[in-house]
């Protein structure tokens, strides 16, 4: 960056964003985003010639399993373990509001 980042600077991109920064917030943001912006000059002074653009640092892969059809556990059974079922479902008790 040719020259640094100034208060007028950060104060004007706030009113933009419609953010409201007190004294101290903007004097904090001012270094904070200039800090990033001398990271980012940095980062375009690197010679990337012959690297290829990517969207992702590592190839993505597939990591779900496949889908596979199982037998599955007799809902009667499971209900069988509850504490309290009532017509085919888990009766739990209400913890909001009152019992109708």
């Amino acid at each position: 960056m040719t020259e640094p980042l100034s208060r007028e600077d950060v104060s004007h991109v706030a009113k933009l964003a419609r953010l409201r920064l007190t004294e101290e917030e903007l004097v904090r943001y001012t270094e904070q985003l200039g800090k990033i912006l001398v990271h980012a000059q940095d980062l375009n002074s690197l010679d990337l010639a012959g690297v290829a653009p990517t969207a992702h640092p590592f190839g993505l892969v597939n990591v779900v399993r496949q889908d596979e059809v199982h037998p599955s556990i007799d809902p009667a059974a499971v209900l069988a373990e509850a504490p309290d079922a009532e017509d085919g479902r888990f009766a739990v008790p209400r913890i909001v509001g009152e019992a109708p």
